[in-house]
């Protein structure tokens, strides 16, 4: 449980920033529309003028997403947007602006209570224009939201996807054509319904939820390698979605894990192989287990994975290495639970069936390729101290089967 003093330094801290904002934050300040400006709509305006505006709206909206805003185009907000998210409400243009300037580290308060923020923009569907042409559907965006909280002295990074919904009207008399009225931000951690539906819950529970994020984690057992960089899609209740880049990797059948690391460890020697190891477990407990480990991944925005050329030519040399097999893992999304105990067939097995069951209840669609198989990583070098790192995992279907 979270320390009492840590819990009341944030909640004071969140005091505070509420305060600057009210104060900072002018709701009658707006971006001032020159008078001879007129708009690309009109009142006779047809669906294909209206349905044009809408896909610029767009193409602002993944623009500003990919700056973190800046700039914020404000010509496209009403003077008077209101913004919901769980833990805050904001109501004017300006506290909308200043509310993201501060996480972005743009405003003095900003710059002292966070660091690193980015956004990863998943998707931009909706703005369909009814038959009328009188009103179009709320555009939806799906993303990724990080930061580091550097008001603390161990600089926790906090993880928060979800979507946003834009609430927006047809404008004739703005030059842009139409106007975002509104913004809610649901998090996929608290807001996602069975099914995949979304609903508010008490800001409390957002609260919870984040500072559980940012509390200490205590003595973590020692990672045996570099991770393998991913794209978390989801942070969801219990799990995650995480897209994993293309890898080169060498993999072997295993009687026993020890045995598995030692053969391994013996593989890479001087080739910096990546974490996590990944074991699959077959429902037939006759049939051969086999362990993976990564040796390069493709680097962002490539599907090519750097040649693992001298484990290539390792592998080729046969011998003691025979069974090392060199393989080429194509980009996949990958659901994620995790556990903490020790690797043992029961504890995975059972970790693995709950985190189908989680996933069923939020809509996902494992892949059929996996049927019967365990997978499992582990992070942790095999004989290290500390609070582990155990995670089971579940192969997604491609295509639309699933929202990413």
């Amino acid at each position: 449980m979270m320390n009492r003093t840590v819990r009341n330094i944030l909640l004071a801290t969140f005091a505070l920033v509420g305060s600057c904002e009210a104060f900072s934050a002018n709701p009658i300040v707006a971006l001032k529309k020159p008078l001879s400006s007129r708009s690309i709509l009109d009142a006779t305006a047809t669906g294909s003028e209206l349905e044009t505006c809408v896909g610029q709206l767009k193409k602002v909206l993944e623009r500003e997403y990919v700056s973190f805003f800046d700039p914020m185009r404000t010509e496209y907000y009403a003077a008077d947007v209101t913004f919901d998210d769980p833990l805050t409400t904001l109501d004017g243009v300006a506290s909308y602006q200043n509310n993201v300037d501060m996480l972005a580290g743009r405003t003095l308060m900003g710059k002292l209570l966070f660091q690193d923020a980015g956004i990863i923009l998943h998707s931009v569907k909706g703005g369909e224009i009814s038959s009328d042409g009188k009103s179009i559907s709320d555009i939806i965006t799906r993303w990724t939201l990080k930061f580091t909280f550097k008001g603390l002295p161990w600089k926790p990074t906090a993880r928060f996807s979800g979507i946003s919904e834009y609430k927006v009207e047809p404008a004739p008399a703005s030059p842009e054509g139409v106007q975002i009225m509104g913004q809610v931000d649901y998090w996929d951690s608290i807001n996602l319904l069975p099914g995949g539906t979304y609903s508010k819950v008490e800001k409390g529970v957002a609260l919870k939820d984040f500072l559980n994020q940012i509390s200490p984690g205590g003595f973590q057992a020692q990672t045996a390698a570099p991770e393998v960089p991913y794209t978390l899609l989801r942070r969801g209740d219990g799990y995650e979605v995480r897209r994993y880049p293309t890898m080169n990797a060498v993999q072997i059948p295993y009687g026993r894990r020890d045995e598995g690391f030692g053969t391994l460890g013996a593989f890479t020697r001087g080739m910096n192989p990546l974490a996590p190891a990944v074991m699959e477990v077959p429902e037939d407990e006759e049939a051969n287990k086999y362990m993976l480990w990564p040796l390069t991944f493709a680097p962002p925005g490539s599907d090519v994975a750097p040649e693992a050329k001298a484990a290539v030519e390792k592998a080729a040399e046969q011998g003691q290495w025979k069974k090392c097999e060199i393989l080429q893992i194509p980009t996949k999304d990958i659901a994620v639970g995790f556990f903490s105990d020790a690797s043992m067939g029961p504890v995975v097995r059972r970790a693995d069936r709950e985190l189908r069951a989680k996933l069923e209840r939020d809509g996902l669609v494992p892949s059929t390729e996996d049927d019967g198989k365990v997978k499992f990583a582990q992070y942790d070098a095999i004989f290290s101290m500390g609070k582990r790192r155990g995670e089971v995992w579940v192969d997604l279907e491609a295509g639309d089967a699933n929202p990413w």
